[in-house]
């Protein structure tokens, strides 16, 4: 019996939404890294972009869990000597809502070409209105773990 490759001409993309409010960021994140991998499928492979395209509404509603919020800091480099930066979330999720929830999502996905190429099917906006309602997505629920 011969292992089943998928080819990238193959693959059936569907697009997903999801309601961000009150959803703790990682648990969204990790999820979103599912979706956005293909790993859901019985016809995932690590070297083909199969995953599917995933919509995130509501990114200023996220929720971080425990004293994250204040403590937890976002990094980024200019790359110039001493050009590191840090803000902290609630800077962040006030001026960017989409830039948190995006840098959480990356750290999840491979740092490859793949990864990058996978990434460029998640959108995120901080409101409830989206521009993709022609795409026809499905509403996907993240199961609540109790906090």
């Amino acid at each position: 019996m011969r292992t089943f490759t998928p080819k990238p001409a193959e693959v059936t993309r569907t697009w997903h939404v999801i309601d961000a409010t009150d959803v703790v960021l990682g648990r969204l994140a990790s999820q979103t890294a599912i979706l956005l991998r293909g790993k859901h499928k019985p016809t995932f492979a690590p070297h083909v972009d199969g995953g599917d395209f995933v919509i995130i509404i509501n990114a200023d509603k996220v929720a971080l869990t425990g004293a994250k919020l204040e403590q937890k800091k976002a990094y980024r480099h200019s790359g110039f000597p001493g050009g590191l930066k840090s803000t902290s979330y609630t800077e962040l999720l006030a001026k960017s809502p989409e830039k948190a929830i995006e840098k959480a999502v990356r750290g999840m996905i491979p740092k490859t070409t793949l990864g990058r190429q996978q990434l460029t099917k998640l959108k995120v906006y901080a409101g409830a209105e989206h521009p993709h309602a022609a795409q026809k997505p499905v509403p996907f629920e993240i199961s609540q773990v109790s906090q």
